[in-house]
């Protein structure tokens, strides 16, 4: 094999901004996000008194109306930034660096990673442990200086100036393509890890996206964002936890949802994914997939992914159970959440499913 030298990054001067709430944006007692009427002045007058006056970048803010802590978010909601920045990316921008709250952040960047590929959109989405500005001090925003709000916030948006196409989660003094991204931790500024071993839909972001193609991709989505719109009204994601139960109880479970509206089932296995088997419920996840449903197995590790090389868990597979690979939870509700926005079948969604593996797996093994 040949080594290639990495392409210089583009370096532009414009980045739009997107504030969404959470801890990042908090302010008070009893901490709650600031509305952006509130938060963006004291964003423009900290940025005019903390740069470096030789930084050329400029930032502009798009008119965001969902602002809220991002535990509360919704397929709605997630939607609702996808209409957002597919608009703003028509008018001909394509860098963006997106503040939201740490609990559903990598939920949201993975749906996002999903919903752009085949673009060359560059977006970082970053947040905080704790809030930008000081609550101790009323009379004047100022930073925090124990937070890691100002050092997200630039690292966030020095990766959105080179303009690398994909989505990335910033954090930390690390970044990482959207759909390896998981929080591990409740409060340390660490709390996010990833990998570097992307795959779809990381692969499919394009660095040098002719006119045409990018007309087309954006004529693509405008025809369905209506319909996916109508559809997240409706959309859920359900998970079933294994637990060290008879497995009768988790077939409950399942059967509860056989008579739901065709959706999204994630099973969270132990191990490799492993699922405890009875004939009753591998009868119920034969009739999920009858239903349209999509029945997903992920682990409960937080790394490794799943296998079908025990016994344990690979009769599962035998019943229309879809293996979630390495993928993390986040990035497998992520991809249930855009498949069935975006497809109108459970045979279309599920042929899509196939395909991204497929090159998830064709990219892990170029990778090794």
């Amino acid at each position: 094999m040949h080594a290639h030298s990495a392409p210089t990054p583009f370096i532009s001067s414009t980045i739009q901004l997107i504030y969404a709430g959470g801890t990042f944006g908090s302010y008070g007692k009893p901490l709650a996000p600031l509305s952006a009427a509130e938060f963006l002045p004291a964003m423009q007058t900290l940025l005019a008194d903390r740069d470096n006056p030789n930084n050329q970048l400029t930032i502009s803010w798009l008119d965001n109306t969902l602002i809220k802590d991002s535990s509360q978010f919704n397929a709605r909601d997630l939607v609702h930034f996808y209409a957002l920045l597919l608009d703003a990316y028509a008018t001909g921008h394509r860098q963006f660096v997106l503040i939201t709250g740490t609990d559903t952040l990598s939920y949201l960047g993975a749906f996002l990673a999903e919903a752009f590929a085949g673009s060359d959109l560059c977006l970082v989405v970053t947040g905080s442990m704790r809030p930008l500005l000081n609550s101790e001090i009323i009379d004047v925003y100022c930073v925090d200086a124990s937070s890691d709000a100002w050092d997200n916030f630039n690292d966030a948006r020095r990766l959105a100036a080179a303009g690398e196409p994909g989505v990335k989660i910033s954090f930390g003094g690390e970044s990482w393509a959207a759909q390896t991204v998981q929080k591990i931790h409740s409060h340390d500024f660490m709390a996010f890890t990833g990998h570097s071993r992307a795959a779809y839909p990381a692969n499919s972001y394009v660095k040098n996206l002719p006119d045409t193609r990018k007309q087309h991709w954006l004529d693509d989505q405008r025809a369905i964002v209506d319909s996916i719109q109508t559809r997240a009204e409706q959309a859920t994601i359900h998970a079933l936890y294994c637990l060290p139960n008879d497995p009768e109880v988790l077939c409950r479970q399942l059967q509860a949802l056989l008579n739901h509206p065709p959706c999204g089932i994630i099973l969270l296995g132990f191990g490799a994914g492993n699922i405890p088997y009875s004939p009753t419920l591998a009868e119920a996840l034969q009739q999920a997939h009858d239903c349209g449903h999509m029945v997903v197995c992920a682990s409960q590790c937080p790394f490794g992914g799943v296998s079908d090389s025990y016994a344990a868990g690979s009769w599962q597979y035998e019943y229309q159970v879809i293996a979630g690979g390495r993928l993390t939870i986040a990035a497998i509700y992520a991809r249930l959440l855009w498949l069935l926005l975006r497809y109108d079948s459970p045979a279309r969604r599920r042929q899509r499913w196939t395909h991204t593996v497929n090159q998830t797996s064709t990219t892990v093994r170029k990778n090794r």
